[in-house]
């Protein structure tokens, strides 16, 4: 078999071993040596520990349980509550200010706790029984937040970008800031549908009724009175940003403290200090960090066997060698990140493709920092699209009387507004580019 069938079958092997619902990184690890060993024998398993444990080495890696420990501490805390309650105490009146302030919540709670489960649990148990009592549909309410919460994987700070930037060495403080305007993009795009329909909403309303998008008046007193609680989390990400584009801290520093003063401030503004509280923040953090690794551990495995067998070189050869213009080959890679993202995780599509794609995209003259956005972006799609679509079902978990169904007809008109953020994104690259550049210089 040449290298190109080689990979083939790693693919679709790869596929259906993680179709059976075994572990990711078991599966991967399975492949791996499996595939090493027909084609390598005996001796093409020596150097399979060190790979394992070497792919775990960077000190990098340290940012992530301690970004995934801070996401924890807010995640555990009424910070999603007193958060949604400041944005719906601003924007309740208005015009679908209720949506509005639904999606805002999730954009920056996704970004405080980088978890897109976490966001849509916090958020969707207090704004979606809330939206449909003042009439919205129901589609639109789960929609939204399912929706709103993809943005926490781009929004930074991103456990995905970290694991991006480890994949591919690229920088993480420059990932960070590439995915700012884009967020923003996406958030506004979201808001803007959510506007449109609202305001469709009104239209076609019964007259005399009072409109489903009326909402209370709040004096200044009441709008201002939860802000002290919600400031010094905004405070934390905002300093994460500064040291780490300054360059006074790495991020693995920068992860650190912040964590240290996301427990702090939970315990002091939420007196949530006992020691089974505080246990089960680490005992939740350390779950899901030693699931990331394991996963980073078996793509780094994942990545060698490929490599070994010559089929990342030869995939990378065969499509430079194609005479196709760069933007058909952009279209290429992303309907396979569209289609990867349909039946995998980000962390685990970004861990076994980045290293591959990365040389394809510098090679068409792409920005890797821009790239990366874009892949994230797909990668938010599959987050709210089955089959396995995980937002779709922890929606589906918090109201379980609306099908799954209605929530993903809710969701496509932000998934469409996803497609669109890509299209502008590719027509302006500069949107991405920009601000890195301005505040660290040219990559």
């Amino acid at each position: 078999m040449n290298p190109l069938e080689i990979g083939a079958l790693i693919g679709l092997v790869t596929l259906l071993v993680l179709a059976s619902g075994v572990p990711i990184a078991f599966g991967l690890g399975f492949v791996s040596l499996a595939f090493l060993l027909i084609f390598e024998g005996p001796g093409g398993l020596v150097f399979v520990g060190e790979l394992f444990f070497s792919s775990l080495s960077d000190f990098t890696l340290v940012a992530i349980p301690m970004f995934i420990v801070m996401g924890a501490a807010i995640a555990s805390s009424p910070a999603g509550a007193d958060l949604y309650s400041v944005l719906e105490r601003w924007l309740g009146r208005v015009p679908g200010g209720l949506v509005i302030s639904n999606i805002g919540a999730c954009a920056i709670f996704a970004a405080l706790s980088g978890s897109s489960p976490a966001t849509c649990a916090a958020i969707g148990k207090m704004g979606i029984p809330e939206m449909r009592k003042r009439g919205y549909p129901s589609g639109l309410a789960a929609g939204a937040i399912a929706a709103g919460g993809t943005l926490g994987i781009l929004i930074p700070p991103s456990v995905t970008m970290i694991v991006y930037g480890i994949a591919t060495g690229t920088s993480i403080g420059r990932l960070f800031i590439a995915g700012l305007v884009p967020g923003a993009l996406l958030t506004a795009l979201f808001i803007a549908w959510a506007l449109y329909y609202s305001r469709r909403l009104r239209e076609q309303g019964p007259e005399g009724e009072p409109s489903a998008l009326a909402g209370r008046r709040y004096s200044w007193s009441e709008k201002l009175k939860p802000l002290p609680k919600v400031l010094p989390f905004f405070l934390i990400v905002a300093g994460i940003l500064y040291v780490l584009y300054g360059g006074i801290a790495t991020p693995s520093e920068a992860a650190g403290v912040g964590a240290m003063l996301c427990l702090v401030f939970v315990a002091i503004v939420y007196r949530q200090w006992h020691p089974k509280r505080i246990a089960g923040i680490f005992r939740s953090s350390m779950r899901e960090s030693v699931m990331i690794m394991m996963i980073i551990a078996a793509s780094g495995l994942f990545s060698y066997t490929l490599s070994s067998l010559f089929v990342t070189q030869s995939v990378a050869a065969s499509i430079a060698v194609l005479e196709v213009n760069r933007w058909v080959l952009l279209g290429i890679i992303n309907l396979f990140l569209l289609v990867a993202g349909f039946f995998l995780p980000p962390v685990a599509v970004i861990l076994m493709t980045a290293p591959i794609l990365l040389p394809i995209v510098n090679g068409a003259g792409f920005d890797p920092y821009w790239f990366a956005v874009i892949m994230t972006i797909n990668l938010e799609i599959g987050l709210i699209t089955p089959p396995v679509g995980l937002n779709l079902y922890v929606i589906n978990g918090i109201v379980p009387d609306v099908s799954l169904q209605t929530i993903l007809r809710g969701a496509l008109p932000f998934v469409l507004m996803m497609v669109v953020g890509i299209v502008l994104l590719s027509l302006f690259p500069g949107m991405v580019t920009w601000l890195p550049n301005l505040l660290m210089g040219p990559g």
